[in-house]
């Protein structure tokens, strides 16, 4: 079934009549009346009735429409997960959790834009059973996350080890767990911990799921939370936010999981460029 025939027979729905749908979609009349003759008979009904106001859905034109309008969001989307720029020779879908991404993963995005300009890259964010699953059914190449789950037809490689530390505003009057400690749900390893480490804490007056952004939150309320050292170290830097020195330490390490049958000149770009992001991060004290 043509797509540019589903496209015009959305335009006339849309705009009730051949003579605006042609206008919307830049052809004559005759064109979309062509287009829409050709769509009934492969349907084999008539999805249109035309009277002098323009054109009315049929019953079948109806029930024709919510999949016509599925069908269209599906091509588009085919369309941008395989579709390659003129200047791309291989295209990288990545998936990564939202803490992740956070500072490690945008860097890595910078490294592959300057070193592997030929790699069409499409990155999404999710937790680690949708990674799991994405990677499994072939929709994912490679997904960094904390905790992988062994599959076969997958490769686990540990990239580093993510110490989340406990930081404060420095204005902030009671930041070890009291009033102005704020809990950033880190997944449910981190809450595990915590609630280990914090056995008596109280219900927080405030509860972030927002991952990194949250600590944004901090710098401009005067609070405290568990961040990632990455994501703290310039803001410990310039004393925007302070450690909690005899806080614990929670450490969490860092994976990298690709499919099997990934092209490996494209494999090997994407996993040098983690490593050079590795490195960089160590010799810049964000990780250890």
């Amino acid at each position: 079934m043509d797509i540019t025939n589903i496209r015009t027979f959305l335009a006339v729905v849309e705009t009730g009549s051949f003579v605006a749908a042609a206008a919307r979609v830049h052809v004559t009349q005759s064109t979309v009346s062509m287009r829409v003759k050709a769509l009934e008979e492969q349907l084999g009904v008539k999805v249109f009735a035309r009277n002098k106001s323009g054109a009315t859905l049929t019953n079948s034109g109806r029930e024709f429409t919510k999949h016509a309008s599925a069908m269209a969001r599906i091509w588009d989307q085919a369309r941008l997960e395989v579709g390659v720029g003129h200047n791309q020779a291989a295209s990288l879908r990545v998936g990564g959790q939202l803490s992740i991404w956070g500072s490690f993963l945008v860097a890595w995005l910078a490294w592959m834009h300057t070193e592997a300009p030929a790699i069409s890259i499409k990155c999404e964010v999710g937790i680690v059973d949708d990674l799991m699953r994405n990677l499994t059914e072939g929709s994912l190449d490679i997904a960094v996350m904390y905790r992988p789950q062994q599959r076969t037809g997958l490769q686990v490689q540990k990239l580093f080890d993510d110490d989340m530390i406990l930081v404060t505003s420095p204005n902030a009057a009671d930041p070890m767990m009291g009033d102005d400690y704020v809990f950033v749900n880190w997944g449910p390893e981190f809450r595990s911990d915590h609630a280990l480490n914090y056995p008596d804490i109280n219900r927080p007056n405030m509860s972030l799921d927002l991952g990194v952004l949250g600590i944004d939150y901090l710098v401009s309320a005067n609070a405290a939370g568990y961040f990632p050292r990455r994501v703290c170290t310039p803001y410990l830097r310039n004393d925007t936010l302070q450690e909690i020195s005899d806080a614990p330490i929670f450490t969490y390490p860092v994976y990298a999981v690709h499919t099997d049958g990934l092209d490996e000149e494209v494999l090997q770009d994407a996993l040098l460029g983690l490593d050079a992001t590795v490195t960089q991060y160590r010799n810049d004290g964000m990780i250890v």
